[in-house]
Formats: structure tokens, sequence, C-alpha cells
């Protein structure tokens, strides 16, 4: 007799209370196994597709079922959507293990919002504005590397603190070439080339930086090495293409200062640069690149706290304060 196959997947953001779910799939992004006040265990854990986060119970638990709970991986469960404080809870009645090949990871990661390649096309149409015939040749060998592209376009800017989701490393930089191209006709002083190329490669290791196959987190050599040590290596080995290509030597001091708004892009030695911006380019660039990260985060964090009763959310270490998260100009 064939197996009943599993129910369509229904996602986060549509499940309503009352639902009952059967033999669904979904990441397991945490979990805890806890005591009640009468000294039974449950699970408490939060479980994500690409849609969104989900809090889930499993009352009179054992560690047997809490430790067939793969944390980071996926796991089949069944159960019913209750409402707990406004917002949806998952009560788990049951879970099996999953076979490879039975669901897509990439379903359950996060993903920008945007059109990935109406972003990619933009980009292009910006560095083609880059008018320095040695940089062009150098932004050359990553844009027409076709390995390189596809990780640019499908990567995150991060692991957790900003467009920590699939395409957030290419909305990210968009942006900031966004930002640069209206901010720096006000400096004439300072080089739109230089500008723009390093925004385009100023994460660029995050391609390497971070795994985002079936979660999002850093490869051993991300956490080894890191994404700014990686792009300027990255930055001399394409400048030898180049080299090879033309016959011609690559500019020493061009190549140094677009290497230095690399390593220098964090802005401080406690944020990761081993340098501090020495150029107008390089504090352009780490500016620029704050700012869109800082605002990214603010909007994810009061977008994503659960206290509707409450004006603040909770205190955010990344950002060293609570949020007010009232919208004051909408209340006029």
């Amino acid at each position: 007799m064939m197996s009943k196959a599993p129910a369509p997947r229904c996602p986060i953001n549509e499940l309503q209370p009352g639902q009952r779910l059967d033999d669904q799939v979904f990441l397991v992004n945490q979990k805890d196994l806890r005591t009640t006040a009468n000294g039974s265990l449950y699970i408490h854990a939060v479980l994500a597709d690409g849609t969104g986060q989900l809090v889930a119970r499993m009352w009179d638990a054992t560690q047997g079922m809490f430790d067939s709970i793969p944390n980071g991986g996926f796991i089949r469960f069944t159960g019913r959507v209750e409402s707990y404080k406004g917002k949806p809870q998952f009560i788990i009645d049951g879970l099996r293990a999953v076979r490879e090949g039975e669901f897509d990871p990439t379903d359950f990661l996060p993903h920008t919002q945007r059109d990935t390649e109406e972003m990619w096309t933009r980009v292009k149409e910006i560095m083609r504005g880059v008018k320095d015939p040695n940089l062009l040749a150098l932004i050359a060998q990553f844009i027409n590397d076709e390995h390189f592209v596809d990780a640019f376009k499908r990567a995150p800017a991060a692991a957790a603190l900003h467009h920590a989701y699939l395409g957030g490393l290419l909305e990210h930089t968009l942006n900031l070439l966004e930002l640069a191209v209206l901010v720096l006709p006000r400096y004439p002083e300072v080089s739109p080339d230089l500008v723009l190329c390093g925004i385009l490669l100023h994460d660029a290791g995050k391609t390497r930086e971070l795994s985002f196959d079936t979660n999002i987190g850093y490869t051993n050599e991300g956490q080894l090495v890191g994404h700014i040590v990686m792009c300027a290596g990255w930055i001399q080995e394409k400048a030898r293409a180049v080299e090879a290509e033309t016959g011609k030597p690559f500019p020493a001091d061009l190549l140094n200062v677009l290497t230095h708004i690399i390593v220098a892009h964090h802005g401080t030695y406690e944020f990761g640069s081993p340098k501090l911006p020495m150029v107008p380019e390089a504090i352009a660039v780490h500016y620029l690149d704050n700012l869109d990260a800082k605002l990214e985060m603010y909007r994810q964090r009061i977008a994503d706290d659960a206290d509707e009763t409450s004006d603040w959310t909770q205190y955010i270490p990344a950002l060293q304060t609570k949020l007010f998260k009232p919208k004051v100009m909408e209340r006029k």
C-alpha cells in the first residue's frame, strides 16, 4: 500500500488560531527543555520557514523527544495552532524525522521581498558609471564571474544583525549604491569611482563567510578568516587577473586605496576593521554602510517585537538601547 502524501505546507504567516497541521515540516531555530510548576517536562521551541517564526510548545515531553528534535535542522510536526497573547502559538502533538529530498531547504529561510534580478540589473547600471579603466576592468572580473554573481544574489548580508536573509547582501549593497548616487554630488572632492567600487565589494566576502544552503550561519573559513580579509585577498587576486589580460601593471596606489576602503569599512578596531578610515572615500563608505545597516536593524527589531501592549521593545544588546515603537507622525 502506498503511503499517504503529506498535506500541502501552510506558511507561518498564514496560520490562524484553531487550524490543525498534520505532518508539516518546520526549521527548528531554537529549542529548550523546561519544567512546569508541577514538575513535568515540556519543550519550548521556535519554528521557522521563509515567511516568519512561530513559538511552539510540546507538553508532557521527555528527554528522548527533546533529543530527537534537531536544533538548526528540520522535522515534521503534527499539532494545532492556538492564540497566546494575541500571537499564534503551535501546540505540538507529535513529531517525526524528515528524509533528505522531501523538501526544499531554501523554502525555510527568510528572503528579500524585492526582485533579485531587478536589483542586480540596477547594480550593474550604477556600476557602469565608473569611469576609471583600471577600476572598470577590476569590477568586470567580479561581475563576469558567474559563480560569484550567483552567490552574491543569494547571500545574506549578515548572520543575524541586518539584512539577514537570502538576497540581503544584494539588497544592502544596492541601498548603499543608491545612497552614494544621491550623496556624492555634494562632495566633489570624493572620488565616485572609488566609493562605488568600495561599496560593491565591501561585503563581497560574505558570499564565502556565510553559509546559506539549509540555514544561515558561518562557514569554517568565515569563522577563521572573516569577510574583510577574504575580500582584501580577492581584490589582489582579481587585480593580477586584470594584469594578465592587459599586460600592464595595475596602479599600486589605486589598488592599495581600494583595498583600504574594504579593510576600513567597519570604521573602528573594536568592530573588526584592521585599519581606521584614512581617505575620504573610506569614511564615506563606512558611514553609508552604517546608516543602512542601523536603519534596517531598527526597522526589523520594531517589526519583530512580540509585545503589542508596550510602546518599547526589549533591550537590544547590539544597539545598546530599547527602541520606541510608535510612529508618532501617524498618530496625528
